[in-house]
């Protein structure tokens, strides 16, 4: 499966190899995957799981897109990380459970800055809750690109 992934990202490399690395492409295509299918994701659980309805939980009051936000979660986290560490990072020689931490770290900072980002783009201009999404996924995709090359996936220095 994953010879066949990387076959398939790698077909549509040669027009970009002036501009990207074979490595940078292959984060590129995965995280736009990845990207797609949580919009798509989110999407779904808005309209059709939530039906754009607020919830209330453990007494409080959890607006739709911030709700479709935490259930998307989910998906997206298992989605990046398979790919990140079998597709796009495979050189890493940190521990599997070592890169897992660093991903969720790196992802619940995402998390954060997406609730954020969401509450003034939805609730303070009153953007539509799947552009504002949209948007926000791609600030974040930057941020995430240098984490995930430098922090949770990064090649450890032998010491000698």
């Amino acid at each position: 499966m994953r010879k066949l992934a990387l076959r398939i990202i790698d077909f549509f490399y040669p027009p970009f190899k002036n501009w990207f690395s074979i490595g940078t492409f292959r984060y590129l295509a995965s995280g736009s995957f990845t990207a797609g299918s949580s919009i798509v994701a989110y999407f779904i659980i808005y309209n059709f799981i939530l039906k754009q309805q607020d919830i209330r939980f453990a007494g409080h009051l959890i607006t739709a897109p911030i709700a479709a936000l935490g259930l998307e979660a989910v998906f997206t986290f298992l989605v990046g990380f398979i790919l990140n560490k079998y597709l796009v990072f495979t050189q890493s020689n940190l521990k599997g459970r070592i890169q897992l931490f660093r991903y969720g770290t790196v992802f619940c900072t995402n998390i954060l800055l997406n609730y954020a980002l969401m509450k003034i783009l939805v609730e303070g201009f009153q953007l539509y809750p799947s552009i504002s999404k949209g948007l926000i996924t791609i600030v974040l995709a930057i941020f995430s690109y240098f984490s995930q090359k430098y922090f949770s996936f990064r090649i450890k220095k032998d010491v000698q």
